[in-house]
């Protein structure tokens, strides 16, 4: 069966732990008619979340945001863990999603609908070691996203076709540009590095505040490498020394080469090298359970 892992995966549904296979949404949920819904994707590494609070509040503003009925989103992140444990997961990823419920099909928000719920938990492998040390490359496409970005909805369509054409384009991902404006690329946030000094895209409604964007903030500041908020032109890229982009699954990605065009040195720099350094430090505590982990 396609994306199943394990024939004994369990997946959480509305208070169950029930089978895979069995793990069924009726064909009205909100979430298929009207991509009315939110998620969180959260990284596991030796059985134990990275940044599990910080997700499940974001979620929880991205819940109030679309005006989701109430959820308890600490029993969901507990119930969440439960599964990564019932599922064997060591190094993987946690999805959990919560649409507005399952109602026929009309515009308005439906009367006395309780949320739809659902989790699944199964193993990931980290980014691979060739591309974390040499690179990849990106291409450049407008941003036809909708005015809400800071929001993690199920909405993803723009997103899917950007990924695919970076796919046919036989590159590694592609960046966003709205207005000549670099916002972030399908999965990830974009980070360049000019004059010594790391920049990123700040805050607000046309990117989304990146868990991981925030602990690459925390470790930059861990090694006394300045970082700062500000927009970032397209036409900027090609003169950048370093370009990285940061996300729950692509963690830290050095970028080598934009639209056919080279970054830097065409190789990781030295401030993007030591960045995945330490991002593979907070790996290791996260893995013994160490108790300084950020955003935990």
């Amino acid at each position: 069966m396609i994306g199943v892992t394990n024939v004994d995966e369990q997946v959480y549904l509305n208070g169950s732990f029930v089978p895979y296979e069995k793990a069924l949404l009726p064909v009205e949920d909100r979430a298929t008619l009207f991509a009315d819904g939110v998620y969180e994707v959260v990284r596991i590494y030796g059985g134990r979340p990275l940044a599990m609070k910080a997700h499940m509040e974001r979620m929880a503003r991205s819940a109030r945001e679309i005006r989701l009925p109430e959820v308890d989103f600490d029993e969901l992140a507990h119930r969440g863990l439960e599964l990564v444990e019932r599922n064997g997961v060591g190094d993987g990823s946690l999805y959990i999603q919560v649409s507005r419920g399952v109602a026929p099909r009309n515009h308005l928000f439906p009367v006395g609908v309780a949320p739809t719920v659902f989790a699944t938990a199964r193993e990931l492998a980290r980014p691979a070691e060739s591309l974390r040390q040499n690179g990849v490359a990106c291409i450049t496409v407008p941003d036809i996203r909708w005015g809400r970005c800071d929001i993690k909805t199920v909405a993803l369509l723009p997103n899917v076709l950007a990924k695919q054409e970076a796919r046919d384009r036989g590159v590694y991902d592609a960046i966003f540009v709205r207005d000549g404006v670099v916002t972030e690329a399908t999965s990830a946030n974009v980070f360049a590095v000019v004059g010594g000094e790391v920049v990123t895209h700040p805050e607000g409604s046309q990117i989304l505040p990146g868990i991981t964007r925030r602990l690459v903030a925390a470790l930059a500041a861990e090694a006394g490498i300045p970082l700062a908020y500000r927009e970032i032109r397209a036409q900027e890229l090609a003169a950048a020394a370093e370009l990285f982009i940061s996300g729950t699954t692509t963690e830290i990605m050095p970028v080598v080469e934009v639209d056919g065009r080279k970054v830097g040195t065409g190789k990781p720099g030295p401030i993007t090298r030591r960045l995945i350094e330490k991002y593979d430090e907070l790996v290791e505590k996260t893995r013994r359970g160490d108790p300084d982990v950020p955003l935990a």
